[in-house]
């Protein structure tokens, strides 16, 4: 990716996976769906079940070929968060599309967290909760120490006293 590309990267990103999103423009234009996958580098999402397209694949070792339908991933800019409150599973009309999305502000709680909240013409302004599937860790933790950990009772040696200067490097 040349820089020019880079500087048109998304720094503050607003839809998490797993968001519940309307699509604003393309084919798919009113539908909702969940986010699958976030495509940093390219400024795009992939939305669960939206922007179908068809792949030809040529057939090879281990696989089948032959034309599948996959999901083509949207720029980040035609989905907007489904206000939590005042979004619902109705019949769309182009009125009833301005109430449903809405804009993305961040606001901080009074013990200091930083929550989303819904922001716009007709939204509610309600927090907008993060996603569950985000607090699934798809690695789990290593429980043992593995060859090249270091182990606990090294890393919590005292090797410099600040009163004495004992462990000071000689200059």
């Amino acid at each position: 990716m040349g820089w020019k590309a880079a500087e048109k990267l998304i720094r503050h990103w607003k839809v998490l996976r797993g968001d519940n999103v309307m699509i604003i423009r393309g084919k798919d234009k009113g539908d909702t769906g969940i986010i699958k996958r976030v495509i940093r580098s390219q400024n795009r999402v992939i939305v669960e079940g939206k922007n179908l397209v068809k792949k030809h694949i040529k057939q090879g070792q281990g696989h089948e070929g032959g034309i599948f339908t996959v999901e083509a991933p949207l720029h980040a800019s035609n989905v907007q968060v489904v206000d939590p409150v005042t979004g619902c599973g109705c019949t769309l009309n182009i009125m009833f599309l301005k109430s449903r999305a809405c804009k993305v502000g961040v606001r901080y709680l009074e013990d200091g967290t930083k929550v989303r909240v819904s922001r716009g013409i007709g939204a509610s302004g309600s927090i907008i909760p993060r996603p569950e599937i985000l607090k699934i860790r798809t690695t789990p933790r290593p429980t043992v120490a593995g060859p090249k950990d270091t182990p606990l009772n090294v890393a919590l040696e005292k090797t410099y006293d600040a009163k004495t200067g004992k462990g000071m490097a000689e200059l």
